[in-house]
């Protein structure tokens, strides 16, 4: 049982650190590849400093890794399938929310389920 605690810890603690809807929209930018600060920042339509300090959350928990160009930073999820989490949840959001369209949870799966274009080398 001991061991069931500390994973049953380990996972809430995962849960409490992408809790926020910035940090799952930025998980799920993530998930198609590294991209710098800026970058992620226009896409989500964020302050630079918003998504510099998510990114510094979701760095400190190990959930992303950081790289540095000069003065760019670039991130990348360590564990790309935390995506696919987010996107199994669609599920779950579409059953408990009746005043959020259908629609609107179909745009977010189409957008976060899309294939993953390979990084040319």
């Amino acid at each position: 049982m001991p061991g069931s605690i500390y994973v049953a810890k380990e996972l809430a603690e995962i849960f409490k650190v992408i809790s926020h809807p910035d940090r799952i929209r930025l998980i799920e930018e993530l998930r198609t590849g590294e991209k710098d600060v800026n970058t992620l920042a226009e896409t989500l339509a964020l302050p630079g400093a918003r998504v510099s300090q998510h990114l510094s959350l979701l760095r400190a928990h190990r959930l992303v890794e950081e790289r540095r160009d000069g003065r760019h930073h670039f991130y990348h999820l360590i564990q790309p399938e935390i995506a696919g989490w987010i996107v199994d949840g669609l599920d779950f959001v579409e059953g408990r929310m009746s005043g959020l369209g259908k629609s609107t949870i179909n745009q977010a799966r189409r957008r976060w389920s899309a294939p993953v274009k390979p990084a040319i080398s």
